[in-house]
């Protein structure tokens, strides 16, 4: 191995430390391969690591590398890799973090919201992992006060008639919520504040993703590492979540929801149909849209559409929005389909104007149109009307925060797969002789550069251009960091 690491090259890439089977066991990123990788198989760097860490060099065997242009590109394919192989060791890391969780037992008669760090398989619904354990403490306060729920410092009493009381001094008049009340009226408090803390998950979640982005673009590589980390855990905690959904299957959206919804906007009758555009880059990078399709209140992912923005590069919302928009609608006109009831714009003015551009730029009359912004869940009409901010707890509002955040998780896995794509592809930089109409040659045939990895070379000498010595010299490019699998003893 001291052979191997003498001749890795001072490039930024990604290692991968493999024990003598030929697992992964961690995958890291580097500035310098050569100087990073080469840390691991100093003497003296054993003595004073983390004991995890002297652990996992103890059964490095043998190790891969990948190299890429760039350190943000460094950064991408390590998430990438770490998602795919889920190595011992990068899990163990990011599951040390130990962030705060809030648990909530539905078995209790009266569940009540606790904080907590460890998360058990004993049913109990749990949210987060929280990295701002000050902003989690202070929102937990905040819903006290607006759901009236408990949180783990209350001691209700049950009374003699069955019913319970929730607290024994004046906070009934501090909260302005009823004191006395049986267990299924408390049930509903509990449901209303738990769809809120799950939405104020998710609204976490990208604002991490987003501290994530600009710390990579301001080349902060290490700090957009460890926010990246605990997106991960996030991530993961929040699926076990939507697990524990489908075995206690809970209504998404109903008559009510659509006809409040109806309501509120003004439309007769409500809508049944509706659809949701947002736009996704970093840094104006990878550019690309999502529009989600909601029938009934529920996803009909079999009408998702994504979009690359083809009619300029850069970072600009609204043109890119109007680009969408037009093209969406322009079809659906040519085709003689119906628009939807509804379109959502996730944005606010500047986002809603530029969908109607679209609109009268194609001369077509649009559908009820309105701009859900973030910051503080507000809707935006395209007319003289005043901004709309109804209670985070309405049916109507919880609905379109479900279709608004449908097509933000579209569109960012949309961009993560452009984005990863291109790092693979970026391989073929370094090969020489590989001019743009060969590459687009090879692309063509074989689509990704996973696909033109298992080509033979015989596979490669039949795309046009390539010849039998231009074929095995690639062949032998793509595999050149394989080696065989360690040989066991019988």
């Amino acid at each position: 191995m001291k052979e191997k690491v003498r001749r890795l090259p001072d490039k930024p890439g990604v290692y991968l430390m493999k024990d003598r089977l030929g697992r992964i066991l961690y995958v890291g990123k580097a500035k310098a391969l050569k100087k990073r990788v080469s840390s691991y198989f100093t003497p003296s760097r054993a003595m004073t690591v983390h004991p995890k860490i002297r652990a996992l060099i103890g059964l490095i065997h043998d190790f891969d590398t990948i190299e890429v242009k760039s350190e943000p590109e460094a950064l991408l394919l390590e998430g990438k890799l770490i998602k795919q192989w889920k190595p011992r060791y990068n899990t163990d890391f990011i599951d040390d973090k130990r962030f705060l969780q809030v648990r909530v037992d539905l078995a209790e008669a009266l569940p009540r919201f606790r904080l907590t760090r460890f998360r058990k398989e004993d049913r109990a619904r749990y949210f987060g992992p929280f990295a701002h354990s000050g902003l989690l403490r202070k929102t937990l306060g905040q819903m006290r006060r607006q759901f009236g729920i408990l949180l783990g410092d209350a001691t209700p009493q049950k009374l003699s008639d069955g019913r319970w009381q929730l607290y024994d001094d004046v906070r009934e008049e501090l909260y302005g919520f009823q004191n006395i009340l049986t267990a299924e009226e408390y049930r509903t408090r509990v449901d209303d504040a738990c769809a809120f803390l799950e939405g104020k998950s998710r609204e976490w979640l990208e604002t991490l993703r987003t501290e994530m982005a600009e710390a990579a673009a301001k080349q902060n590589f290490e700090h957009a590492a460890e926010l990246r980390d605990i997106v991960f855990a996030l991530e993961k905690t929040l699926a076990k979540t939507r697990k524990f959904e489908r075995d206690h299957p809970v209504i998404d959206a109903d008559e009510d929801a659509i006809a409040e919804l109806g309501r509120a906007l003004g439309l007769t009758p409500a809508p049944r149909t509706m659809e949701c555009f947002d736009i996704s880059h970093i840094s104006g990078t990878y550019c690309v849209a999502s529009m989600v399709h909601f029938a009934e209140g529920r996803p009909d992912k079999n009408n998702y559409r994504r979009f690359q923005i083809k009619s300029f590069i850069g970072n600009d919302d609204f043109r890119a929005m109007e680009e969408v928009v037009g093209r969406r609608y322009r079809r659906l006109a040519e085709e003689g389909k119906p628009f939807p009831d509804l379109v959502v714009i996730d944005g606010g003015r500047g986002q809603i104007g530029a969908a109607l551009k679209a609109f009268y730029a194609l001369d077509l009359t649009p559908p009820a149109l309105i701009g859900l912004a973030k910051k503080h869940e507000t809707i935006i009409f395209p007319d003289e009307r005043e901004p709309l901010n109804l209670p985070l707890n309405s049916p109507a509002l919880q609905l379109l925060q479900r279709l608004r955040d449908e097509a933000h998780r579209f569109a960012n896995t949309y961009n993560a797969d452009l984005r990863s794509k291109k790092i693979r592809e970026s391989v073929l930089d370094d090969f020489p002789g590989l001019g743009p109409v060969r590459r687009a040659a090879l692309m063509e045939r074989f689509g990704d550069i996973d696909r033109l990895r298992r080509a033979t070379e015989e596979q490669l000498a039949e795309v046009e251009g390539f010849g039998e010595k231009l074929a095995a010299e690639l062949h032998d490019f793509l595999h050149r960091d394989e080696t065989p699998p360690p040989v066991q003893p019988q």
